[in-house]
């Protein structure tokens, strides 16, 4: 069952070097304290799995956190490139980083048969793109009843899962809705999973379009209110526009790209609220 625990705790205790790291949120709920704890605790050769990579794992990618990135789109959403995600791909800086692209129902998938405990899942996509041909973890494969060639790619089963969410009840239970992207998939496929929270409640009261990822699911809950920001968490955060607009300029030079994360990421500390009986008080 699932321990309510500080930040800095559940990081040291699940992400080790060399792991795969799932950091799952689409557009809303992206955990980007937990990012940054990673970060602070320079852990390294770590694949990266997302959907949708954008700051958060361009400030991953840029402090040398990253020798792999599995993802189906980057950017900076509404603005432009991922500068450091660039750099790293063009130029090998601060080092080489490897490439496994897929779409995003493929990566959903994948996920989904991660979750299933099956090896691969089978789809129609990646017809008419040139993607089978540089990621060799999408295959042919004919349906036995039908005959009809389908696309195959294999499971993903992250070492750990990351995602943030809106509650969590005393026992480890998280709720969250909103714009959820594969949270649960990516929960329920990893080994080992953390869930950081805006608030614990002693009960999670009935939400409208709500999921529910179950204590058993789950190793730690780390209270961390705002964990998601710049992104936002619905009911409790607005996204940050400006901050996302400003990103570009910061990101594009490495020089101010390491000042900004010196004094912004590197040089500050993990929230680390009072906990009383596994919660805040």
């Amino acid at each position: 069952m699932a321990e309510v625990v500080p930040l800095r705790h559940a990081v040291a205790e699940l992400v080790r070097d060399g792991h795969s790291v799932a950091l799952e949120g689409f557009t809303h709920l992206i955990p980007y304290a937990a990012a940054h704890e990673i970060i602070r605790q320079r852990r390294r050769d770590l694949t990266l799995i997302r959907m949708t990579p954008d700051l958060l794992y361009d400030q991953m990618i840029g402090m040398g956190c990253a020798r792999a990135l599995v993802f189906s789109w980057g950017g900076n959403p509404g603005v432009g490139s991922l500068h450091r995600f660039r750099d790293a791909v063009e130029n090998r800086w601060p080092h080489e980083l490897a490439l496994e692209e897929h779409s995003h129902a493929g990566m959903v998938n994948r996920y989904v048969a991660g979750a299933s405990g099956l090896p691969f899942a089978v789809l129609r996509g990646y017809r008419g793109t040139d993607l089978p041909s540089v990621t060799p973890t999408i295959k042919p494969i004919t349906c036995p009843f039908t005959g009809e060639e389908l696309t195959a790619v294999p499971a993903l089963n992250p070492d750990v899962a990351v995602v943030h969410a809106q509650r969590a009840d005393r026992r480890g239970n998280v709720q969250l809705w909103g714009i959820t992207g594969a949270q649960k998939e990516a929960v329920l496929a990893a080994s080992h999973a953390l869930a950081t929270v805006e608030e614990i409640v002693d009960e999670l009261p009935p939400q409208a379009g709500s999921i529910l990822l179950p204590s058993w699911a789950l190793d730690y809950v780390a209270p961390v209110p705002g964990g998601a920001h710049p992104s936002y968490a619905l009911g409790y955060s607005e996204r940050d526009n400006n901050f996302y607009v400003a990103w570009d300029s910061i990101s594009r030079d490495r020089h101010t790209f390491l000042a900004w994360m010196e004094d912004n990421v590197l040089s500050t500390e993990a929230p680390e609220p009072a906990l009383n009986n596994g919660a805040q008080p």
